[in-house]
């Protein structure tokens, strides 16, 4: 299957020939450049070998029908890289040779040909763009965008996507659903690995750095990875997000509980966990977080 890169990783135009960029031209191969500027005929321009490229107003996004394009949608794009295929060749106001572009043909191949025959549980590379409280976006190929929900991210629990990831990172998820305009929904958390799975990387006696997630009345909950957190005593000098080593005093598939002991909690440096993929291609139907022995159930049916 095709795949569509995110914007950013796309092959760069700036530096290719003229005959390259022709030869771009007859293939349709999708390029990228730098938006250097968004003028007053509300066109983003942009330099090609040397050479001027225009990508006119309605060009600049691919939106449903019935839909029109907001100005902030394409002014954001200055100094920031877009996505696009050349569809021609034109003169500008001086009589120049200049480079027609369409951001919109480019997402438009990317969901006919890429996301649109994805099934749910498709595991497919992304980037995040921006984040908000309730999720991360994701350029998914192309420049579109796609929802990453904060309760998605992982199955430990966390007080912001941020905690998570941040913008710019480069990330593998799988296709949660599609919502009701049939915008793709992400999920994270399948791909990093079942109950079991994680706490086969750890074992009693050892002693792990670890993030305060949630302090309550009966115990503090500590993450030791992103799909794995475990219970310290009581303590109400901790607090969320604190970085802090841990002691690993039991380990019960059963109960899927672990058993923790603070060692040190006046660790300096911040801490994020990178993710750790325990699945990085295919397609997942089912997917089952809890331990055969345990009375709880975590699943995910795609």
């Amino acid at each position: 299957m095709l795949e569509y890169r995110a914007e950013g990783l796309c092959r760069n135009a700036n530096h290719l020939s003229r005959e390259d960029l022709n030869r771009c031209i007859a293939t349709g191969e999708i390029l990228q450049s730098t938006a250097l500027a968004y003028d007053t005929e509300h066109r983003l321009r942009f330099e090609l070998g040397g050479q001027r490229g225009y990508m006119p107003f309605t060009e600049c996004l691919d939106v449903p029908e019935g839909e029109s394009i907001k100005d902030i949608a394409v002014l954001t794009r200055v100094g920031r890289p877009t996505c696009f295929v050349i569809t021609g060749t034109t003169q500008d106001e001086n009589g120049e040779d200049a480079y027609l572009l369409s951001r919109a043909a480019a997402q438009r191949l990317c969901r006919r040909q890429y996301l649109d025959p994805l099934e749910a549980g498709s595991v497919i590379p992304c980037t995040v763009t921006h984040i908000e409280n309730f999720g991360a976006f994701c350029d998914i190929g192309c420049g579109i965008s796609a929802l990453l929900p904060i309760d998605c991210l992982s199955v430990s629990r966390i007080s912001s996507p941020k905690d998570r990831v941040q913008v710019g990172q480069q990330l593998l998820c799988a296709i949660k659903n599609r919502d009701v305009q049939g915008r793709i929904v992400l999920t994270l958390r399948e791909l990093l690995g079942t109950w079991s799975e994680n706490a086969a990387c750890f074992a009693p006696g050892e002693t792990v750095v670890g993030i305060v997630r949630s302090v309550e009345e009966y115990g503090v909950f500590i993450e030791i990875a992103p799909n794995l957190a475990g219970l310290a005593e009581a303590d109400s000098s901790l607090h969320p997000g604190q970085a802090v080593s841990v002691y690993i005093k039991n380990i019960l598939p059963d109960k899927m509980k672990i058993k923790l002991v603070v060692v040190n909690k006046n660790l300096s440096q911040p801490l994020r966990f990178e993710p750790h993929y325990f699945v990085t291609r295919g397609r997942l139907k089912k997917w089952i977080y809890s331990t055969p022995q345990s009375r709880k159930q975590i699943e995910t049916i795609f």
